[in-house]
């Protein structure tokens, strides 16, 4: 398969290529994100999921199908941190969430995904019309910019520290400083 680009369609086939992302139809190796990284992404869902109004879920690490190329052209799949999504996508069961299935993603910033949470992913996801984006980066003190999509692209709140409140897209208070353990 030397050269050969993939379809959205071929990823899936993969059955779940682990710790891959799809690029432009190039699969890419994520960098395993360390002890603290993965700490800080479960204490997230955890406060996540006692806020999630009725109807929406979280899901950690899943593939996401960004609906950026036609099908059967070279396609793009990311595998989040974390998503929110209807409950319903949940329950289909078939692999790859879609883009238009997520309410909001979050990235977790690990020393070597910088560049790519907020600028890459960044511009991903909005191109995809996620609605919703936070980068929580855990390098002290622990920060949440929360993007939002506009007319083009996400409009980026500043950066908070200590306690997120938000109303949108859903009511929520997060303690920042207790996704470090």
């Amino acid at each position: 398969m030397t050269g050969h680009l993939l379809t959205i369609e071929e990823y899936a086939a993969l059955g779940g290529a682990g710790f891959t992302e799809l690029v432009e139809g190039r699969l890419v190796t994520s960098p395993g994100s360390g002890r603290r990284h993965d700490v800080a992404v479960c204490l997230l869902a955890g406060q996540l999921e006692r806020q999630l109004p009725r109807g929406l879920a979280f899901v950690v690490r899943n593939d996401l199908d960004l609906c950026l190329a036609p099908r059967g052209e070279p396609g793009f799949a990311r595998r989040p941190d974390l998503l929110i999504v209807g409950r319903a996508a949940t329950t289909r069961g078939d692999g790859l969430f879609r883009a238009d299935e997520v309410l909001l993603v979050a990235e977790v910033v690990a020393p070597d995904s910088k560049r790519t949470d907020y600028q890459v992913k960044h511009d991903e996801y909005a191109d995809a019309g996620i609605p919703h984006y936070w980068i929580v980066d855990i390098a002290e003190p622990v920060s949440l910019v929360a993007c939002r999509a506009g007319p083009s692209g996400y409009r980026d709140a500043p950066a908070v520290t200590g306690t997120f409140t938000a109303d949108v897209p859903f009511p929520v208070v997060l303690d920042l400083n207790a996704l470090l353990g």
